[in-house]
């Protein structure tokens, strides 16, 4: 899933420790959403929602498979 949380993160001045401190994660968490690595819960995708004062689907966005 791509997202926009290392261009939204960067636009706020803050460093990844900085942005997992404030949403309760580690580093290394934030790191793996911004590369795509990691998904978040949903619970966490609301925090960062909250977080950045956007919806959801503004942060993350779904890209469909083209199904047979």
């Amino acid at each position: 899933m791509k997202n926009r949380v290392e261009e939204l993160r960067k636009g706020r001045g803050l460093r990844q420790e900085e942005f997992a401190r404030a949403i309760r994660v580690s580093r290394q968490t934030v790191s793996s959403i911004e590369t795509g690595r990691y998904s978040p819960s949903l619970e966490l995708a609301f925090a960062i929602s909250d977080f950045f004062g956007l919806p959801i689907e503004e942060i993350f966005i779904h890209e469909r498979k083209d199904m047979p």
